[in-house]
């Protein structure tokens, strides 16, 4: 879903998780003055920073909170998060964040996020994630808690998702 947020009661629908389980989670941003660099432009940190921030909103939209992690012994650690900047973008630039799961290994043991930061239908930014689940007792990486595999199979597919 492109475009600017709809006003009413179809807001919910878009600033969340929509009714199409492969729906991208999209959330509208407000940037602030604090995230702007001396030309004017959002900060390559920013991006990376609304990615992390999406991913938590997303596990917790699917039924996975951080205490849920905790009580778990599981957390996301990434091994590679590389942004692409295709257009500018400025403070009052309305930008909408989509998130789906590009890929997985079969164990849930790791997974590949896509963030797509978007001006309406321009695409003005990527980040792609690659990361996988660790114990935080024995900090080794492991197949989560079931509660983690079901939250990772409700998260939204991309097209050309792909098995780790």
């Amino acid at each position: 879903m492109n475009g600017p947020a709809p006003a009413g009661p179809d807001k919910d629908r878009y600033l969340g998780r929509t009714t199409m389980k492969n729906d991208p989670f999209v959330e509208r941003v407000a940037l602030r003055w604090a995230d702007l660099d001396v030309n004017g432009h959002v900060r390559h940190t920013v991006y990376y920073d609304l990615g992390s921030r999406m991913r938590m909103k997303v596990f917790a939209d699917s039924g996975l909170t951080m205490q849920d992690m905790r009580d778990d012994h599981c957390g996301p650690v990434l091994f590679r998060e590389e942004c692409r900047f295709l257009r500018e973008v400025h403070l009052d630039d309305p930008i909408d964040i989509h998130l789906e799961l590009l890929g997985m290994s079969r164990d849930h043991r790791k997974f590949r996020f896509q963030h797509r930061f978007l001006r309406g239908d321009e695409l003005c930014a990527t980040i792609q994630v690659d990361g996988a689940w660790m114990d935080t007792r024995t900090r080794k990486i492991f197949v989560p808690s079931q509660r983690v595999r079901d939250a990772m199979d409700a998260l939204p597919k991309a097209e050309g998702f792909d098995w780790l």
